[in-house]
């Protein structure tokens, strides 16, 4: 078993997370928990794969939230901490013990159309194409340093949902080589 300890965030269904655990022993990783803000179909995943889950639901006093997902996120000990489809900002409690071994996937080639709503911007700005960013996380929403990136062309005809499910594609497959590059050293956390 690999002492490279992956935390994975997610606030939806999971298919990044799947994705990744599918391929954990693979490319050298133990996912060693799953944290989410609500009980979601994600933690389903989770429980099937003997993944421990934990639930932080969040809380009107975000500070309170982001030192009880502080706590969670140090207990368990992570080597690097994947937001996969994680749709919270993580606060600067979180980000003082554990900034620069958190990474984010988005659905976009940032800087170009951060936050919640990417690939309905990209397709409502007209762009040829879009694609996807792993990038670290900071502060900002969508701001932190670029590690990589993948090309997906917009397609005549494409709708939201066509779209996003092509970026899906081709993100699922640039999270799992990059946390495979990540535990073999090849790019460095900060």
């Amino acid at each position: 078993m690999s002492d490279f300890r992956v935390v994975v965030l997610a606030s939806g269904t999971g298919t990044l997370f799947s994705a990744l655990a599918n391929q954990a022993d693979k490319i050298g990783i133990q996912i060693v928990g799953l944290v989410t803000d609500a009980e979601v179909p994600a933690c389903d995943r989770a429980r099937e794969l003997d993944i421990p889950v934990t639930v932080v639901p969040m809380l009107a006093d975000r500070v309170k939230w982001d030192q009880n997902l502080a706590t969670e996120l140090s207990r368990l000990k992570p080597s690097l901490i994947v937001s996969a489809g994680f749709m919270k900002i993580l606060g600067p409690v979180v980000l003082r013990f554990h900034q620069g071994k958190i990474i984010n996937t988005h659905p976009a080639l940032l800087p170009n159309f951060p936050g919640a709503h990417a690939v309905r911007d990209a397709l409502a700005a007209g762009v040829s194409e879009t694609g996807t960013t792993i990038h670290f996380v900071d502060g900002g929403v969508d701001t932190g340093e670029v590690i990589v990136q993948a090309r997906v062309k917009v397609e005549s005809g494409d709708t939201e949902d066509s779209l996003h499910e092509r970026i899906k594609q081709t993100e699922r497959e640039l999270l799992i080589a990059t946390v495979s590059d990540i535990a073999q050293g090849k790019v460095a956390l900060k």
